[in-house]
């Protein structure tokens, strides 16, 4: 008895959990969102999930976790679909090490699907942005991914969940999966006017240096998320992400993504929405192969 409630103990400090008496300080508050709507099939849907998992114990994030000031990123795993339907996959875990980005990895592995409905994606970030409100931890920047292969087709507009989440300080970025086998009757959804890379730009993505990244296919969707992840853990401009820090980083092989954005003044930002990018919204444009 003594040794499995020593273990469950370890456990729960390995995670560095919210519900401890001890409170948590990190880096960064950084919650994953996965679309899980009926575009997205079971194959497809085992490939994002095993993508997540692995990018999170891939040496490279790791790296960029124990660079930062405290060595330590908080992260949640969120799916949702249509407009009542978002679950908490995985809760907020602490990561320090290989041995936490195991533990939080096996978690999303060994998850079931949750749902297979709409694509409501204004109404899955109303739901994970309330994921900040909570006790026992902070980091000064709270970011959201939000991963999808499709435009918004239930619910609130995306936009004004969008504006309502940068408001409150909460940078917003894209994961734009590139579906080149929709199921019957998804084309129009998975590949709007413009692409869907550009909807996510204009629609989904906000706050400062916020982007989107294109994934060419579901196959390269773990690869793609190590390059997310370490732009994101170490805070990277987007213009040396994709050019140089990530794109040439050593082992990493041909980038299998697109970033998009402009750089302002020296300075690579993505655009948000128009109304939130004000003069320069009209200038952004695709950048990198």
């Amino acid at each position: 008895m003594r040794c499995a409630f020593a273990g469950v103990l370890s456990a729960a400090l390995l995670l560095g959990g919210v519900h401890g008496a001890k409170a948590e300080n990190v880096d960064l508050m950084l919650v994953l969102t996965s679309d899980v709507s009926r575009s997205i099939d079971n194959d497809e849907f085992k490939l994002e999930r095993e993508g997540y998992a692995a990018a999170l114990e891939n040496p490279q994030v790791l790296s960029a976790i124990r660079s930062g000031p405290i060595g330590a990123i908080a992260v949640s795993f969120v799916e949702w679909s249509s407009v009542s339907e978002q679950k908490v996959v995985v809760d907020w875990s602490v990561i320090r090490d290989g041995e936490g980005a195991a533990v939080v990895a096996a978690q999303i592995r060994a998850a079931p699907r949750s749902f297979v409905g709409h694509t409501a994606i204004g109404d899955g970030l109303d739901f994970t942005v309330k994921r900040f409100d909570v006790e026992g931890m902070a980091g000064p920047r709270h970011v959201v991914d939000v991963a999808g292969d499709g435009t918004n087709n239930s619910g609130r507009p995306i936009s004004d969940a969008r504006d309502d989440a940068v408001a409150k300080g909460i940078v917003v970025n894209g994961l734009a999966i590139i579906n080149l086998n929709p199921n019957f009757g998804f084309i129009a959804h998975t590949q709007p006017p413009g692409g869907l890379p550009a909807y996510y730009k204009e629609n989904v993505i906000g706050g400062p240096g916020s982007f989107v990244m294109q994934i060419d296919d579901f196959e390269s969707f773990a690869d793609a998320m190590v390059q997310k992840l370490v732009t994101e853990i170490s805070d990277l401009p987007a213009e040396s992400s994709p050019s140089h820090a990530l794109r040439q980083a050593p082992g990493m092989g041909p980038s299998l993504s697109h970033f998009v954005g402009e750089a302002f003044s020296g300075e690579a930002r993505i655009c948000p929405s128009p109304a939130l990018a004000g003069e320069g919204g009209t200038r952004c444009k695709a950048t990198g192969g």
